[in-house]
């Protein structure tokens, strides 16, 4: 049957009228013409395409018609992606970019997961039960859960997959999301074999976990990939609704959807296919050309013109994350000077890098737990008025030991990105506006970044962030524990340990008020210069149907939908 060729730009007709139908022989729309081996076709693309002059369109037509009748047309519903930064790995238990992280929820699955909405449902488990004591939970598998290579998925797995997750040797960012379950701290340092962790599986289709203590957020733990079923060594296997296909690194990361999955047939897209794609103005480009579905952000200072754009497709909504600079505490300058990391932190207005530099509804941040987590409805207050926080700032550096005869000079860290490169570059003006701060900027590429971020050799100040990976204010604060692998400010401090110890053993409000103390505390140290509180930003064509704005945005492919 053929189809109707249409060449027109992103407003032909009224927006949403347009895109891609499959095989239903409604119109359709292409970019270009290629070869697949050996035979030509056309190939259907995102509804923003270029758009062509009248004579342009009656020299091509003649050519489409010939390639039209020479070969079958197929049209596959692929979603394509922006994703950031290359993922740093695929590895379930040594990933830890959230490029990474959002490609491994469409591979993987674990006992629960999120919908649309980021609502907790369940995933690899049927069901599950807690204990009166909220210490032990309980999971039954899914019998149709399966591998990719139609093997089924058992407890063992899960037993297999936690125990590599804290060994040491495999050397997990993540291994301390684990921490709630029972002796995973000293299996994680060594101090205990994997045999005494927590958790067993008495029959193939049974897991059973024992936790140090009632822990209520540990179900949306479980979506996190560090708790996935280990697929095994060297092999190719996955849990999720999609299998990788393919992959050109620094290009993209191609997905086809797995046939075993447990719920195939609720899995509506024919493939996923990822782009890496680091500038965001880089990804607004590709997004007009209609090479792009959804974006994974949007330029820094270019909102009203997007929303004058391109309207309901630009979705901006809070967001748990916290975006900030922090410090490497093992190396001078900044080992035992709290009150030149504090001299930096009043230094800088977070008013106009919200507003001037990024513009897109971030709120300026002074503590590190975002508004919205439960028992945070609101950020912290700024500590002073404008001007006593740069009177105050220039009277710690001189205490310091800096001053106009002895300038800091300083190192700034980030990975590529636009907005992390005007962000750096706004602070440093600030620094040496108030301070007389002599700052480099240092641009690295994301594997070369986190790699010396962790080795913490050469950092000084380094951009950081976090986002929930669950809703509990422990999620963002353990990060900063001595014994934390994820720790690379080096922060070791006794009293901030020994505060979320007490944390873990608590319940309730009580809990809660000592977890706002440990944030005090990490605060009084500086540890940290807090900047902003995230919000999402993503550009989604209207071709789109199952993209939710969640607080957590997360938002797996197997949810959306294209006509």
């Amino acid at each position: 049957m053929l189809h109707e060729v249409r060449l027109c730009g992103r407003r032909c007709g009224k927006p949403g009228n347009h895109g891609r139908h499959g095989m239903h022989g409604k119109t359709q729309e292409f970019q270009d013409v290629r070869s697949v081996h050996g035979t030509p076709v056309a190939v259907a693309v995102p509804s923003r395409a270029r758009s062509f002059s009248s004579s342009s369109v009656l020299s091509v037509v003649p050519l489409f018609l010939v390639f039209l009748l020479s070969a079958p047309l197929t049209f596959a519903a692929t979603l394509h992606r922006g994703v950031g930064p290359e993922p740093d790995s695929l590895d379930i238990h040594t990933a830890q970019s959230l490029s990474a992280l959002n490609v491994l929820r469409d591979l993987h699955e674990g006992l629960l997961t999120f919908d649309a909405g980021a609502e907790l449902i369940s995933g690899v488990a049927q069901s599950w039960s807690v204990s009166d004591d909220g210490r032990v939970w309980t999971f039954e598998l899914d019998p149709s859960a399966r591998w990719s290579d139609g093997k089924r998925i058992v407890a063992q797995d899960f037993v297999t997959g936690w125990r590599r997750a804290l060994d040491p040797a495999t050397a997990s960012p993540t291994a301390a999301l684990l921490d709630p379950v029972e002796n995973a701290r000293a299996v994680r340092s060594g101090r205990a074999q994997p045999g005494a962790l927590g958790v067993g599986a008495p029959s193939p289709h049974r897991l059973v976990v024992r936790l140090e203590r009632p822990t209520p957020w540990f179900g949306e733990l479980l979506t996190h990939p560090v708790t996935y079923p280990w697929p095994g060594e060297g092999t190719s296997r996955y849990s999720g609704a999609f299998v990788l296909d393919g992959q050109v690194p620094g290009a993209r990361l191609e997905l086809l959807p797995n046939e075993h999955y447990r719920a195939a047939g609720e899995v509506s897209l024919d493939a996923v296919t990822w782009h890496v794609i680091e500038q965001p103005n880089v990804e607004l480009t590709r997004y007009r050309a209609g090479q792009l579905h959804v974006t994974e952000t949007i330029p820094p200072g270019r909102v009203d013109w997007l929303r004058e754009r391109f309207g309901d497709e630009l979705r901006i909504s809070p967001y748990l994350g916290s975006f900030f600079l922090a410090f490497n505490l093992q190396r001078e300058p900044f080992a035992d000077a709290a009150k030149l990391r504090r001299a930096l932190s009043l230094a800088v207005d977070r008013d106009i890098l919200v507003e001037r530099v990024l513009g897109s509804g971030e709120i300026p941040a002074w503590g590190l737990l975002p508004p919205g987590m439960p028992g945070w409805p609101e950020g912290r207050e700024p500590p002073l008025a404008p001007g006593e926080r740069l009177v105050e700032a220039e009277r710690l550096y001189r205490e310091a030991g800096y001053g106009d005869d002895r300038p800091l000079e300083v190192e700034l860290r980030f990975n590529t990105s636009l907005t992390h490169r005007r962000m750096a570059a706004a602070i440093a003006a600030m620094w040496k506006l108030h301070l007389g701060v002599r700052t480099r900027l240092v641009n690295e590429e994301w594997k070369v970044f986190i790699t010396n971020r962790r080795q913490g050799r050469i950092t000084e100040v380094f951009r950081g962030g976090w986002i929930a990976d669950w809703r509990d204010a422990a999620n963002f604060l353990q990060l900063f524990a001595g014994d934390s692998p994820g720790n690379y400010t080096f922060f070791d401090d006794p009293v901030f340990d020994g505060l979320m110890r007490r944390a873990a053993r608590e319940r309730g409000d009580e809990r809660l008020r000592i977890l706002r103390e440990a944030e005090a505390r990490l605060l009084d140290e500086q540890v940290i210069v807090p900047l902003y509180y995230y919000v999402s930003r993503h550009l989604v064509d209207p071709d789109v149907r199952g993209f939710e704005d969640n607080p957590m945005d997360i938002h797996l492919s197997r949810w959306m939908s294209l006509p």
